[in-house]
């Protein structure tokens, strides 16, 4: 089916084709006769399958025109790469049209992003905490906003914005069209649902809590003191062209990006502590090739636009299973191919269980050949080491994937 079937306006298909797109993805071709319809959503897909432009391209076509008086279309995401990132799809996707689009964040001065408020837009892209600031400052208003979207809810309840997200909601007319998409619906985004939502259709693509296809994913377990060597070892024996090694802290992603770069990788580090200049350098570097290994916490696990990912590493086992999909899902993605590999030390037990049970199955453990293992690493079923002397793995002939021998 094609994007000329759904009913979209004739100037956003342009935007679709001059941006080469042919063909809708699944959630595409769900969501957007729903949202043209005018019916509010819940949508659900794995990442990498163009949930932006289901809700960006169905709301363009709906509002024609640049109208004085706005914005028309709020939609909230809860980092600053995510809110650029969007307002560039939107961008790209309207600029066959004289649609205005915006977005305010923080880490940035307010001079500029308050010029664009008061000129007038049709499509606001923000971050809570900075759009809370520029409405006190009273150089927001969200008196006239007809769509609204919450993208990444589950992230920004994590990440403590829920509070904020309320406030900003209040804010926005109650007749309006509403369109919420996240990976899980715990029990505060259901009462968000409840509250800010008029009986929403829910779309769902594929299953939220399974790993995509195309992703090889094993674990390696280590003693917590051997995972840096371990790590350098990977990177050294590997068959791989960009890498993006998770850490669960910003202290120990410096430190890990530092020590990589002593050991002459190319190293790119991303975190929240950052300034902006830094992380839009880092992704920057990331995509052009100058970088081949980004370190970085989860701000970099969901949305942002880094294509061709050939491996993803968990320095870190992450401590809530939806992180660990969203992860390995920043490699094979569209159809490619992927691996993704986990080091485990004995303390990060309960969080792989948690990740087994999340996703429905066990997850290969795995050694690397000719690494001095301090002791038996591999566990059995109950959790406890096997009583092996000496464990070693082999290549297979790509040198991508490992299997287990004993000796």
């Amino acid at each position: 089916m094609a994007f000329t079937t759904l009913g979209l306006a004739a100037p956003i298909i342009e935007g679709v084709r001059a941006m080469g797109y042919s063909e809708p993805t699944p959630i595409q071709l769900r969501a957007i006769p729903l949202i043209l319809s005018g019916q509010d959503v819940i949508g659900s897909a794995q990442t990498g399958t163009g949930k932006t432009a289901a809700f960006a391209l169905p709301i363009l076509s709906k509002l024609g025109a640049h109208a004085a008086a706005g914005p028309r279309v709020l939609v909230l995401e809860p980092t600053r790469e995510l809110a650029a990132q969007v307002e560039t799809s939107f961008r790209d996707l309207s600029r066959f049209t004289d649609l205005r689009v915006a977005v305010v964040y923080g880490g940035v001065g307010y001079g500029e992003q308050t010029d664009q408020l008061r000129r007038g837009l049709d499509v606001l892209v923000a971050t809570p905490g900075r759009l809370l600031d520029h409405m006190q400052r009273g150089a927001a208003r969200l008196d006239r906003v007809e769509y609204l979207v919450l993208d990444e809810a589950d992230r920004m309840l994590d990440m403590g914005f829920l509070p904020d997200v309320k406030r900003i909601v209040e804010r926005v007319p109650k007749a309006r069209q509403t369109c919420l998409f996240s990976a899980t619906v715990p029990p505060d985004i259901a009462s968000l649902i409840k509250w800010a939502m008029n009986q929403p259709e829910v779309v769902e693509i594929g299953s939220r809590r399974s790993p995509a296809e195309t992703v090889k994913h094993v674990i390696y377990p280590v003693e917590d003191e051997q995972k840096s060597d371990l790590l350098l070892s990977l990177l050294d024996q590997m068959n791989w062209e960009s890498v993006i090694v998770f850490c669960r802290t910003r202290h120990r992603a410096d430190r890990i990006g530092t020590f990589l770069r002593k050991h002459d990788h190319a190293v790119a580090i991303l975190h929240s502590d950052r300034t902006q200049r830094e992380r839009e350098d880092a992704l920057k570097g990331f995509r052009d090739g100058r970088f081949d290994v980004l370190v970085a916490t989860d701000i970099a696990a969901r949305g942002l636009d880094v294509a061709d990912v050939s491996h993803v590493i968990n320095y870190d086992v992450p401590t809530h299973p939806e992180d660990y999909v969203h992860r390995i899902g920043r490699t094979g993605r569209a159809n490619t191919t992927g691996d993704a590999f986990t080091l485990m030390c004995v303390a990060d037990r309960r969080h792989v269980a948690d990740i087994e049970r999340f996703i429905g199955h066990r997850i290969e453990q795995v050694v690397l050949d000719g690494f001095a293992y301090e002791k038996s690493v591999l566990f059995t079923e109950s959790g406890k080491p096997r009583p092996t002397k000496k464990i070693l793995g082999v290549f297979n002939r790509s040198g991508r994937t490992f299997r287990p021998r004993r000796r």
